[in-house]
């Protein structure tokens, strides 16, 4: 889980409190995501922290479940490939999930994190990542991320087209797709870029309602729709 971000698009909020630990419906964002991957089984998770730092591994340091290991990112921030990286030994050598900290999203008929698992083909696939129709989405006002098939292949929008789904910050990635990552401070989209040109980069739709919160104003249209949800 990816939590070592500056959280700059949620100033003031973040001068003083990480993004990770900012609260939408009463949890904070990281604790949404922690609970989705306990949900799906999972009983270990690797949390990255750089940004007030402190204040992050004393909250996941709480959770019973899953159990949190921190890796520290204090010295240098290693952005969201190299970060992985740093941590790949501790992963070994089979797919495993990807969220980002405020990934979060309301479920819908099945939980997306078994959509991804059971999308996934070993044979064809370095990544799998969850993507949102940005229509329905609460809170994004981007123009897309990326184009999908019928095949379930992911190509990037070319602007200033328009793409029909966005990254939801969720994914399941295998090691292999690290093998030539270079090292130090990467993003993860230079692997994703690599993965396209192999034809080995696919998505899968999500179901139920993605939401986007990256500023403050979007929190209130998150937790409106979840009250919504739940009428």
């Amino acid at each position: 889980m990816l939590a070592a971000g500056l959280g700059k698009r949620m100033r003031p909020l973040t001068a003083t409190t990480p993004k990770p630990l900012i609260e939408v419906a009463g949890k904070s964002l990281i604790d949404h995501g922690l609970d989705r991957l306990e949900d799906a089984g999972v009983e270990e998770v690797i949390v990255n922290v750089h940004y007030l730092a402190d204040l992050v591994e004393v909250h996941v340091g709480r959770r019973d479940a899953p159990r949190v290991i921190v890796s520290d990112e204090r010295g240098a921030l290693l952005d969201t490939g190299g970060g992985i990286k740093r941590v790949l030994p501790q992963l070994g050598d089979e797919p495993f999930f990807l969220m980002n900290s405020d990934s979060f999203w309301i479920e819908g008929v099945r939980p997306n994190l078994r959509l991804l698992t059971e999308g996934w083909d070993d044979a064809r696939m370095d990544a799998l990542l969850l993507v949102s129709s940005t229509v329905p989405a609460v809170g994004y006002d981007g123009c897309g991320d990326f184009l999908l098939d019928a095949a379930g292949h992911l190509t990037r929008r070319r602007a200033p087209a328009i793409a029909p789904f966005a990254y939801a910050g969720a994914a399941i990635l295998h090691p292999r797709l690290f093998a030539d990552a270079p090292d130090g401070s990467f993003s993860l989209n230079r692997l994703f870029d690599a993965a396209i040109e192999n034809g080995r980069l696919f998505g899968v739709r999500m179901e139920g309602i993605w939401l986007h919160v990256g500023t403050p104003d979007a929190i209130s249209a998150a937790e409106t729709a979840i009250r919504e949800s739940a009428a």
